[in-house]
Formats: C-alpha cells, structure tokens, sequence
C-alpha cells in the first residue's frame, strides 16, 4: 500500500532549522498518524510523502510557502502596554492568546518592550523558516468513513 489522500498514515519524524537545531521529534514517542489530504499536517511534507510506501526514509525540506507561511508584518503590531493590565511584568517571549479583527483566536508572542508599548507577533513561530523533515513511514492503512468524517484519526 502506497500512501494517497484518505490513508491514515503514521510516521516517526524529526523536525530541524537551516542551521539543524531540532525543533521537534517524535523521537521517544508514539509516530505522528495523520489523514493524508486532511490537511492535518503542512502541505509541503504530506506532498513529498504521497506515494510512499511502509519502510522508506526520507529526508524532506519544506519551504516557508509549503509549511507556516512566510512572515505576515501586518501581524506584528505595538500595542500600548495598557492592553495588557493585570499582569505584573510583561516581558519578551511571553505568550498570550488574543482575537483577530474577525474574532478568531491567535496566539501571540511578545517581541519587544517599553515603557509604554508592547511589540506583538501573531505569525506561527515556524512562519517565514525553512523545514527539515527526517521522516521514517512506519504503518499506511484506509480510513475508516469515520475517521474521513470527522476529518482526524481515532
């Protein structure tokens, strides 16, 4: 069996940046399983691994298009530092969840401080980056009409 879209896929991976710092793993864990064409996992590593079959190791770089997008500067914002009273002490890396104008939820990172303002970013941290995949294929079967329908693995 080959994977192609509806299959539940489960892969063991590890995640670097261009300078091979390792941002993730699944590495001492349960694999990844996923809905191929579900689009439950960036389009640039489900694309390079349509096909593929149980058993094949692939390395895969993904462009910043093909995974978290590039960097969005309308979302990097100075709010006044009044929009965040009632925490002691904001500080770069802090992070917060917030509402875009459309009402949807966004997390955000505090980038910067001063004495009155606070520099936001509601960009993925991975937006903007190049991805490394080293992924190992370790089961493909169908999905079930459930699993389709509900759009994730059971």
């Amino acid at each position: 069996m080959v994977i192609q879209d509806n299959s539940v896929v489960s892969i063991h991976y590890t995640l670097t940046d261009d300078a091979g710092n390792q941002l993730d793993s699944s590495t001492d864990r349960e694999p990844l399983k996923y809905i191929q064409g579900g689009k439950n996992v960036i389009s640039g590593l489900e694309n390079a691994l349509t096909g593929k079959s149980v058993g094949e190791k692939l390395k895969v770089s993904v462009q910043p298009e093909d995974g978290y997008g590039i960097i969005d500067h309308d979302k990097i914002q100075e709010l006044p530092l009044s929009a965040f009273e009632g925490i002691d002490k904001v500080e770069p890396g802090m992070q917060f969840q917030g509402q875009d104008p459309k009402g949807n939820v966004q997390n955000i990172i505090v980038m910067d401080v001063t004495d009155k303002k606070v520099t936001v970013d509601a960009n993925h941290p991975l937006a903007g980056k190049v991805l490394h995949f080293d992924v190992s294929i370790e089961e493909i079967r169908e999905a079930t009409e459930e699993e389709i329908s509900h759009g994730h693995v059971h």
